[in-house]
This record gives structure tokens, sequence and C-alpha cells, in this order.
């Protein structure tokens, strides 16, 4: 207690001495994750996703034009029907024009009229035409990973932990995919092929941050929820604070990375297909590490809770003691209550088998004195010694 009372919260974080109330404060999260969800629902339902050329289909142009606006692009672009085109600038001073599919004829006018206001040739617009099949065939190969990815994470974990630890990691993965869709949806993010290949790598990152807290869970389990000392909210409460810093750290050291890619690459070197996969990525990668402890873990304790095991342990522990703990435990204070020699933490029985053992400890049998003497005669200055001998005489 003193160390963590003279140790900064850093210091509690790296050596897994944090005691946050995560499950007892699960109500807060959920709601949280709910208002976002429900934002993003309601932005789905009315405005949809903003998908990119590669979905819808159509036509691409870019331009290196330094000294161009977007205004004045669109304004030479008006006379030629595209008034309403996406029109962006990206980096390295490239525009780039988006609109509908149009016939070869006015896609070389409009190539010409680009060429113009960027001040080169025809030749140097690029053009990319694409059709609305392509979009089509990537969303069904997209739907298709995930329905495997699914179907493979439910009998995996249930095959390593359990069937219940399954549908917690499954409920923290529909999580991070409403919320990043949601995102995207409110935040008018170009959906494109990259953020497809990036929103399904985010799904196995989400899960291993969520399989690293349910093996501490486990573990833990085996241990003190096993032996009826702990609930098993505890259990998870103190599993999550014990591999707080490591989930931190993980986070930490992925999203840097992404951070790199999106300021770096895409706005200072103008690395812009970079842009919609590190996007996609640093979205995902915030979520999955939110719903590994937020909603992973206090779903998993609402589903075992449930059992009559677990729910004998809590009635138990509320009829002697008027509350199940004082608040969460450290894991200083969980190895108190897991060794076997506490006689207030353990059962009648452990008490009975512990006891013979300490005492064989405490008074290992003594060596024998040299003349068969015993310490009550030997302690005995000169008397009774002299009476031992005179014995043998």
């Amino acid at each position: 207690m003193e160390t963590r009372a003279r140790g900064g919260l850093f210091h509690r974080l790296y050596h897994g001495e944090t005691s946050f109330e995560f499950i007892g404060r699960k109500r807060r999260w959920f709601l949280l994750s709910g208002l976002v969800m429900l934002a993003g629902v309601v932005s789905l339902i009315t405005q949809g996703l903003n998908y990119g050329i590669e979905f819808k289909g159509g036509t691409s142009w870019e331009v290196r034009a330094p000294h161009v606006s977007v205004a004045k692009t669109r304004d030479t672009l008006r006379p030629l029907g595209l008034a309403d085109a996406k029109i962006q600038t990206v980096g390295g001073g490239v525009v780039r024009v988006q609109g509908p599919h149009l016939s070869l004829a006015r896609q070389q006018k409009v190539s010409e009229a680009l060429a113009k206001l960027g001040r080169t040739s025809a030749n140097a617009v690029s053009i990319n035409d694409v059709g609305p099949s392509w979009g089509k065939a990537v969303t069904n190969k997209a739907r298709t990973a995930l329905i495997a990815f699914f179907i493979a994470i439910t009998i995996y974990i249930s095959a390593r932990f359990e069937w219940k630890m399954a549908v917690a990691a499954l409920a923290a993965v529909v999580h991070d995919i409403l919320i990043t869709v949601g995102v995207y949806s409110i935040s008018r993010f170009e959906v494109t092929p990259a953020t497809v290949v990036a929103f399904l790598t985010i799904l196995g990152y989400s899960l291993y941050d969520t399989i690293v807290v349910f093996d501490r869970v486990e573990e833990n389990t085996r241990g003190l929820a096993a032996s009826g000392r702990m609930t098993y909210s505890d259990t998870v409460n103190l599993s999550m604070n014990q591999v707080l810093m490591r989930s931190l750290n993980t986070s930490l050291v992925a999203i840097l990375p992404i951070l790199s890619v999106l300021v770096i690459g895409a706005y200072v070197l103008g690395a812009t297909t970079l842009k919609d996969f590190g996007l996609a990525l640093l979205v995902g990668l915030l979520t999955g590490a939110y719903s590994s402890i937020f909603i992973a873990s206090p779903v998993l304790a609402l589903l075992k809770e449930r059992e009559s095991r677990y729910a004998g342990i809590r009635q138990r522990l509320l009829s002697k003691g008027g509350g199940v703990t004082t608040g969460p435990l450290t894991p200083a204070a969980a190895a108190a209550m897991a060794a076997p020699s506490g006689p207030a933490m353990a059962d009648d029985g452990d008490r009975a088998d512990a006891r013979p053992a300490a005492v064989a400890v405490q008074r290992p049998p003594r060596p024998a004195r040299p003349g068969g003497q015993r310490k009550r005669g030997g302690s005995r200055p000169g008397g009774g010694k002299s009476r031992k001998k005179g014995r043998r005489r």
C-alpha cells in the first residue's frame, strides 16, 4: 500500500498495480457506445456512405495544377456539364475530378480543359473509367470475407476458451464495425477499396487485443474465482487492470506508424493512395482498443455472472460481508487473497489441511545433544551435569 501511495499513475500502470473500476461502470461504457452507434445508424439511414468512384462507377481525371483552386476548376468544367462533379486538390498540387460516365468524345474535351487549366498537354491528364460492376464485386467479396471471419473466430474462441467468450468477442467486433461505418458516414470520408482492406485488417487487431484480455481472465479464473473468494466480475476487473499497460502499449505502437502514414505520407509527401488506408486503420485501431476493454470484458462478465456457480459465489459473499468488495482490487491485494495460508480467506477444509504442515515447518525436530543430555538438564550450570555423572556411576 505504501508503494501504491508513493507511486504515480504511470508507475502503477507500468507495474500493473492500477485499480480502475471497469466492470462496475459498464453501463456508462454501454451508454457511450450506444449513443455513438445510434448517431452512425441515423447518418447511414439519412445520407448513407460516401462511396468512391470504384463502387458507384464513373470517370476520374487527374492533372497536376499546383496553383489552381477548386472553384476555378469547377467554373472551367461547368460548360461541359460537370458543375456537380467531385473536385479535390490532393498532395503534390494534383487536381482530381470525379464525375459520371461520359462518352469518349466528352472525356477528351474534359481532358483538354484540365490540361489548359494546368498549362500542360492533354496527354498529361490521366483518365480512369470504372464501371459499377467492379464495385459490386468488391462489396460481395468483402461481405463473404466478413462472414468467413465471424465463423472462424467463433470456432477458434469456442475451442480455445468457451462459447461465451466467443459471443463477447463477436459483440466487440460488431461494435467496431458499427462505430467505424458510422464515423465514415458522419464525417463523409470516402469509402474506397483501400478502406475495405483496412476495415478487414482492423477486425483482426481488435480480436487480438480482446484475446489478450481473455487469456488473463481465464488464468485468474482458475485461481481466484475458482476458490470462491472473488466474484467473476471482480476477477475480470482485476485481469483488465493487469493487462491495461500492455493494451495501451500495443495500441500506441500500432497507432504511431499509422499517424506517420497519414501526416507524413499523405499530407507531406503527397502519397494520397495511403490516406484512405491509413484513415480507416486509425479509426479502427482506436475503436478496437476501446472495445476490447470497455465492451468485450463487461459483456463476458454479464454472461458469466448468470451461471449458477458464480451467482452462488456472489450471494455467499454478499451474505457474509454485506457486499462483494469494498472496491476494485490491485494485483497485490488479489495475491493476498489467493494465499492458501490465510485462515480468514481459506475454506474450512483448507485450514484443516494447512495446520499440520504449518506446525511441522515452525517446530522442526531438534537434533540430539551430546551425551544424551536434555535441554532442561543441560541448561543448569553444573548441578544437572554432576547429577547425571553420579547416576552413571
